[in-house]
């Protein structure tokens, strides 16, 4: 593949005074939210309740999409200015219903945080019949975000959690549910944050004439419930916690692991780099299609193809029946 001029151009590496070890409260110290409203998935664990704390503590008003109500209005006491609706990624019915609550309101949402995410599940399938990790982190967050698109405010941010594990896959297009090859968790993972990369390509395009910019990003990595499904012998061969359980000192705090979300969420620096794949708060550029490496930073070119994120907007529209843009 021979990246396009605009891909590279957009991928050119970008320092920012923040890094690796960086707090959401450190990149969004002294910036002035008030009166904003966004809209994180995810936000009652892990990175999604550390991202939804600091913007609340920058003065906006955070809708919390949660699937299991009680647990999030828990998290989420003594965090003032959120409020929790329902909502099920993994089920279209749900989403829509939640959009339809958000568009019920009228109120102009300036940020969409789309955090929440199932990583290397047993095979399953979502409630309208598609591979889970793939319907779950892409087409819920696909049909969320056009569920809401009129409500954009011009200039509103679009940031969709990826991962360096894009690295294990591209959207496999012939056969993205598993139909005709036997499932592999990893790759069904990879596959899926290609997805979130490339939905951030197809929405910077459409969104670029009312200012809507669209990030995507790779948080690092952290000991979450992401990993939940994870068996721990697995934990242990690849390095991720010792025999104590202790996680590998390499891997970032969930308040750090927020950091980059937010970074990309409110950086002045990045808005002629719509689209852009970000980690570490920064932009760290394109691998060789034979780097493997995913340990090491940097973005495959198949989950910023322009091509690949017109394929996949179009299979999106038809899954899901949602097209707001």
């Amino acid at each position: 593949m021979t990246a396009p001029l605009d891909m590279i151009a957009r991928q050119q590496p970008l320092a920012s005074p923040f890094g690796y070890r960086s707090t959401a409260a450190e990149v969004i110290a002294g910036t002035d939210l008030a009166g904003r409203t966004a809209i994180v998935t995810g936000g009652y664990s892990g990175l999604g309740l550390e991202t939804v704390r600091a913007l609340a503590d920058a003065g906006v008003h955070v809708i919390v999409p949660a699937r299991r109500q009680e647990v999030a209005q828990q998290a989420l006491t003594g965090i003032a200015d959120v409020e929790v609706r329902a909502a099920d990624l993994g089920d279209l019915d749900s989403v829509a219903a939640f959009t339809r609550s958000v568009r019920d309101d009228g109120r102009p949402i300036d940020l969409v945080l789309n955090v929440a995410g199932i990583m290397a599940t047993p095979f399953a399938h979502t409630a309208q019949g598609f591979e889970s990790q793939f319907g779950t982190n892409h087409l819920g967050h696909f049909a969320l975000v056009g569920g809401v698109a009129d409500l954009l405010s011009d200039g509103a941010r679009v940031i969709s959690y990826s991962s360096g594990g894009h690295f294990r896959s591209p959207v496999r297009f012939d056969d993205i549910d598993f139909a005709t090859t036997p499932y592999d968790p990893w790759v069904a993972y990879g596959q899926s944050k290609t997805a979130n990369a490339l939905f951030a390509i197809g929405l910077a395009r459409r969104g670029a004439k009312r200012g809507i910019l669209a990030f995507s990003v790779h948080p690092g990595g952290i000991m979450t419930e992401l990993q939940r499904h994870v068996p721990r012998e697995e934990l242990l061969s690849r390095g991720w916690i010792d025999e104590d359980g202790t996680p590998n000192p390499r891997f970032k705090t969930p308040e750090q692991g927020a950091s980059t979300g937010l970074w990309a969420a409110t950086a002045a620096e990045l808005a002629p780099r719509s689209g852009a794949y970000c980690e570490d708060c920064s932009i760290k550029g394109i691998v060789p299609p034979e780097h493997s490496d995913m340990t090491t930073g940097g973005v495959k070119e198949w989950a910023i193809d322009p091509e690949a994120a017109e394929r996949l907007w179009a299979l999106s529209v038809t899954a899901t029946g949602v097209d707001g843009f």
